[in-house]
């Protein structure tokens, strides 16, 4: 049966991509692909190595339901998840179409999911693609490797397998995008912390050139390991388990063990902060590795070179993209003096001198507001917006915004916070986590607030335009999203000069 003849008769529909025949579902006028593999599983002779093609399969292939989540952290439940959805399939692709025929042309856009490279599964309901698919784009989600699997410096293993998972789903969207009415020529990733941060490094790989066109980055996470920092971290995590770290000794180790040996590193890394100073500090113990091969500089610095000129750029972040990890940690409004003295010393560039220029930037700040402005700064703002300033010096183009609209749930505290972007921008205020940032039940405000950055991504998606001038160092003009968007200088001034000319350098492994 062809997809027209399924479209006429009401029955699910199929398509044909280069591994076989797909069955799928309709949901809501959109035609829903679930569990696509795009590489074989990563387990066996194959752990611990880059993504492997697909083989193909005979008959029709239901693609209903989610594939198995790689293996997990434990932040927020996601290891139950992962226990409670078992198999080795991890490396799958969902598409959601609105018009799955070869002939559409639907610009497209790739999501990658953050959880600071330690979590992080496509089948979480808040990146349900069905909503943005209805604006007349072809939505693709899918699972990469995480934590030690994906991205662990392990001996006799390529580094940052996770991103080469990337590689490989973005491979996949430009063999197969088409069956799905996708045109593999305007394909847009786009992704959120950790998802922002892997946006990034593939603008600076050279295995990822001409698989995308247009990128987004919400919220950079700003952290790029030496190899190493990341071996240090790795042999740490294999020495939980009584074991070095390459793949002889861990390839039969449990994969839940293997999260449960990184969790338990992550959760004292602080005893480590002497060698791996920031990493520690923040307990970031997993990120890309610029090793010279996989990811040869850092993304800065790529787009200084060049990289990224052919390719246009969407990037920015909240305002107070720390208070919700310091409510979190429990330190909401319990700030010490001390505390936010230890943050301004750790992570202010330039030592004392960068702690005195906040000190001086923000006279009226207390303990609380000094440590949540470092914090967001140093890990999510700053990298946000010197990826915009490297592309555009080099030449490229880059569209900047803030998200600027305080979260009204959990009692409004949390002001625009990390993560308050990925329900707006999917559209899905009412399911999964970060729902709880909206509310029980979304208001006026919020369903028009989302409705306004889903026309800015699809039109960025479509055309490379989302409705505001690109950035320039001159006028520094973004959009910013509120109750009511507008346009006008980058507001956060003080934070922009305070980090003007500090490069944002891989993190290194202190021998002292």
């Amino acid at each position: 049966m062809t997809v027209a003849e399924s479209e006429l008769s009401g029955s699910d529909p199929e398509v044909r991509v280069a591994a076989g025949v797909l069955r799928g579902s309709r949901e809501a006028g959109v035609a829903v692909f679930r569990g696509i593999p795009f590489a074989e599983p990563p387990v066996g002779a194959l752990r611990f190595a880059a993504p492997r093609p697909v083989r193909g399969w005979d008959g029709v292939r239901a693609a209903v339901a989610y594939g198995p989540p790689p293996p997990q952290g434990g932040h927020f439940g996601m290891d139950a998840l992962a226990l409670d959805a078992p198999g080795d399939d991890w490396l799958t692709v969902n598409v959601w179409s609105p018009d799955p025929g070869p002939d559409a042309g639907l610009p497209v856009m790739v999501w990658i999911q953050g959880g600071a490279y330690t979590i992080g599964m496509s089948g979480l309901p808040e990146y349900d693609g069905g909503r943005l698919a209805r604006d007349g784009i072809v939505v693709v989600t899918f699972n990469y490797r995480v934590g030690l699997e994906g991205f662990g410096q392990i001996e006799g293993a390529p580094a940052n397998r996770g991103l080469l998972d990337q590689v490989a789903a973005l491979e996949w969207v430009r063999d197969n995008i088409r069956a799905f009415g996708g045109d593999p020529g305007r394909v847009t990733v786009f992704g959120q912390s950790a998802g922002a941060g892997s946006v990034a490094a593939l603008l600076a790989m050279p295995k990822a050139a001409g698989l995308f066109g247009r990128a987004v980055a919400q919220s950079v996470q700003g952290t790029f390991f030496s190899p190493e920092l990341a071996a240090d971290i790795a042999a740490e995590c294999a020495a939980e388990l009584g074991l070095r770290p390459t793949v002889a000794d861990l390839c039969a180790v449990e994969p839940a063990r293997l999260s449960a040996a990184g969790d338990a590193v992550g959760a004292k890394t602080a005893q480590r902060a002497d060698r791996w100073g920031r990493a520690a500090y923040r307990s970031v113990p997993f990120s890309p590795v610029v090793e010279g091969d996989v990811l040869p500089v850092t993304p800065w610095q790529a787009l200084a070179d060049g990289a990224g000129r052919g390719i246009e750029l969407l990037v920015g972040h909240t305002r107070d993209e720390q208070r919700l990890l310091t409510a979190l940690d429990g330190l909401l409004g319990q700030v010490t003096p001390e505390q936010a003295a230890t943050a301004l010393r750790v992570l202010a560039p330039g030592g004392p001198d960068g702690a005195r220029r906040y000190r001086d930037g923000f006279p009226a700040a207390g303990p609380d507001e000094l440590y949540e402005l470092v914090h967001s700064d140093w890990l999510f703002r700053m990298p946000s917006l010197h990826l915009a300033q490297a592309q555009t010096a080099a030449g490229g183009r880059a569209h900047v915004y803030e998200l600027t609209w305080p979260a009204p749930g959990m009692g409004g505290v949390l002001g625009a916070c990390h993560g308050l972007d990925v329900p707006l921008v999917f559209g899905n205020l009412d399911r999964g986590q970060p729902a709880a940032l909206i509310g029980e039940a979304p208001s006026p405000e919020a369903e028009a607030l989302s409705a306004s950055m889903r026309r800015a991504w699809t039109a960025f998606a479509t055309h490379g335009d989302p409705g505001w001038p690109a950035y320039d160092t001159e006028r520094r003009l973004v959009r910013l999203f509120d109750s009511r968007p507008t346009v006008a200088t980058y507001p956060e001034e003080t934070s922009r000069l305070i980090w003007q000319n500090r490069p944002f350098p891989v993190l290194p492994l202190s021998l002292a």
